[in-house]
């Protein structure tokens, strides 16, 4: 396949502008290494790591793969110093960043010659990403699964408004699995487009094979946003989401939903295959995705899809 040139692929050294998104209990250094072989921008997902794992999962990927690829970090997780103390020991190139203030860190990372990426839900949190250094934004709509925006603003009205609001390159995430869908996302002022549903149904994705074919079944409507007291996550609707959402209809507090969500529940769902009592953390577009295939798969078919829908906009199959 061609590679392609925009402000996105020279940001990271890539060849198209698909980024794999960093999520917990699903994106190891096998689907990161699989991913930046195949020409995109795999990212390691931290936010479920301890620090000595982050650093073995960081030293096989570079292992597995010569091209870049990078870590993402949710800013609310415990131990922060320490994962960004492993990753500056390892050399990491390139982090992504969100749920947190992107002031905390992106200047002491760009000091280390770090490219930063923050994820935002909002134009007004792109322009303080934006001030804050960060190289790239990325404009993730309602439709994601995992950790979500308050203001449950969809990526059909997100992407333009973030594109408007900050002079850095946006890449748009929620909602996409389909070249078509990347094409639009495009039309609308991203230069680039993170994807996680898709690659989490893949064979390298270190999510347990049940949850994998949970999310290839799955059908409209089969997830909603939940724990918007707490921390908003979309999730699939099963015994645990009924449990929290019986419980926010009748009012419970913050900390009644904590004792609910209790310790290491993505982990029992994602990672161990407990659907009914785990949280399984999934985008509305896992409707769309039908089988579990090999990263580097994905990666083609969806810049093949991309380029067929940018030379025939209309044929619409």
């Amino acid at each position: 396949m061609s590679s392609y040139s925009n402000r996105v692929t020279a940001l990271f050294g890539i060849n198209y502008p698909i980024v794999q998104a960093g999520m917990v209990w699903a994106s190891g250094w096998r689907l990161a290494s699989a991913v930046s072989n195949a020409g995109g921008l795999g990212i390691i997902g931290a936010g479920s790591m301890y620090p000595d794992v982050l650093r073995e999962h960081l030293r096989k990927c570079k292992a597995a793969t010569s091209r870049p690829f990078g870590v993402n970090v949710p800013l609310l997780y415990p131990d922060m110093d320490k994962l960004m103390q492993v990753m500056l020991e390892e050399s990491v190139k390139i982090i992504f960043t969100s749920a947190g203030n992107p002031k905390t860190w992106t200047g002491i990372l760009k000091e280390q010659g770090i490219t930063v990426v923050h994820v935002v839900s909002s134009s007004k949190f792109a322009k303080k990403a934006e001030d804050a250094g960060c190289d790239a934004v990325v404009a993730e709509g309602f439709e994601a699964g995992g950790h979500n925006g308050r203001e449950e603003t969809t990526s059909m009205v997100l992407i333009p408004a973030v594109s408007a609001a900050v002079q850095v390159p946006v890449i748009a995430a929620g909602g996409i699995a389909t070249g078509r869908q990347m094409m639009a996302a495009m039309v609308l002022g991203a230069e680039g487009v993170q994807v996680g549903t898709r690659f989490v149904a893949s064979v390298e994705a270190s999510s347990h094979a049940a949850f994998k074919d949970r999310v290839i079944h799955s059908e409209e409507g089969d997830t909603q946003l939940s724990m918007k007291k707490l921390v908003p996550v979309r999730m699939i609707k099963n015994a645990f989401f009924k449990q929290v959402w019986d419980a926010e209809q009748r009012g419970a507090g913050e900390d009644e939903l904590k004792q609910i969500l209790g310790r290491a529940r993505a982990k029992k769902g994602m990672f161990e295959g407990d659907l009914d009592e785990g949280e399984l953390e999934i985008g509305q577009v896992s409707a769309l995705v039908k089988e579990i295939l090999p990263a580097e798969k994905i990666v083609r078919i969806l810049w093949e899809e991309f380029l067929d829908a940018t030379q025939h906009p209309f044929n619409i199959v």
